[in-house]
């Protein structure tokens, strides 16, 4: 009755608000800073920020020799400082970091594998950093910084691979760095995945000096899987007993196959033993889902798609539309055609740039 209750009232209480980007490129990155400051990255060579809470997205200058490119993701640190990923094969695959508030771009990497392809970039902090590329040589490509200037490739037999995997570029959160001593990457191809990596420390300081060994471990994910289909999102949430080894035990994947947006199979998996076991959720989402979200503040996951947008308040076991309410003048087609967030904020083709407002998220009835 609960259930039924929350599908009722959640779809009448929900609140979008589509914003104007002033650009018409295919927004894939998105990266709210806080402070009404925001990032938003796409294809053209497209860098937009926003210093008003999105009330007026500035076109950012060019970077050099990039307007051609696509710009798949974006990680901002303050009004002034982001750092922009192309993905491309060979050296389509670029980082340009500005400093003054995109008024000039500076190079800072290039992928140097000639059949690479660059799917995600996240920073832990200002100078921990990883990029996802796709397999080379068999090989997942991974590339570390440690210090955000000098970037090292990481060959760990563990990224190894036998079979048809590859990761995807569609929204620069199929990666994840949530603490420390983890990350995690998801795929798709012949199987659906989770690769995670974690640290072990052995020694005890005093007769053995400290040592960090950091491991690759995969796991299977019970999602849709094949050339065009797989894990495309993971989101994570904060434990709430510190129970397990990790800063959190809660994970939610979303994805499917995005040449089947209305296909709802196999499109979202959770885990409440921090990605030892994982489930396939009982009422997924309603298709394809390219992005994943937790709302702290409102306990709830977001995931938006093409075909649509939908919420769950118990760790991604069901999931529940949340449409537009006509009443309150919200476009009809509001809770679709995206293809990334970073709350509030959502973006996708078109130049298309929205805002999902708190109580959108926190007025649902549980």
């Amino acid at each position: 009755m609960l259930m039924f209750v929350f599908a009722a009232c959640g779809a009448a209480r929900a609140q979008w608000e589509i914003l104007n980007s002033g650009s018409t490129a295919d927004l894939r990155g998105i990266d709210n800073v806080g402070a009404g400051v925001a990032w938003a990255s796409g294809s053209g060579g497209t860098v937009l920020r926003t210093i008003d809470n999105g009330a007026l997205w500035q076109r950012c200058a060019t970077p050099p020799d990039a307007e051609k490119l696509d710009f798949r993701g974006i990680q901002a640190f303050d009004a002034d400082t982001a750092i922009v990923m192309s993905s491309g094969k060979g050296d389509l695959s670029r980082l340009y970091k500005t400093t003054d508030g995109c008024k000039t771009w500076k190079l800072v990497f290039i992928n140097p594998d000639k059949d690479g392809f660059w799917d995600d970039l996240v920073f832990y902090d200002s100078v921990h950093a990883m990029i996802l590329g796709d397999p080379v040589d068999s090989r997942f490509s991974v590339w570390l910084t440690r210090d955000g200037i000098c970037w090292k490739k990481d060959t760990s037999a563990e990224l190894t691979i036998s079979e048809d995997l590859s990761a995807f570029a569609a929204s620069n959160t199929s990666l994840l760095w949530a603490s420390p001593t983890i990350n995690a990457f998801g795929t798709g191809g012949t199987s659906a995945k989770l690769y995670w990596q974690y640290m072990q420390t052995t020694g005890d300081g005093l007769t053995k000096p400290y040592r960090h060994i950091w491991q690759w471990r995969s796991t299977q994910l019970p999602l849709n899987s094949g050339s065009t289909a797989g894990a495309f999102s993971i989101g994570y949430r904060e434990n709430d007993s510190n129970v397990y080894r990790f800063l959190f035990d809660r994970m939610v994947v979303v994805g499917g196959d995005y040449k089947k947006p209305d296909d709802s199979h196999g499109t979202a998996a959770y885990t409440v033993d921090a990605g030892e076991h994982w489930d396939a959720s009982q009422t997924p989402p309603h298709g394809f889902r390219s992005a994943v979200a937790y709302d702290a503040e409102a306990k709830t996951w977001i995931t938006i798609g093409p075909n649509g947008t939908d919420i769950s308040t118990d760790d991604g076991r069901n999931w529940h539309a949340l449409r537009p309410n006509s009443a309150r003048g919200e476009a009809p087609d509001a809770d679709r055609d995206w293809n990334a967030l970073s709350l509030p904020f959502i973006v996708g083709p078109k130049g298309r740039i929205g805002r999902i407002h708190p109580q959108a998220l926190q007025s649902v009835v549980r």
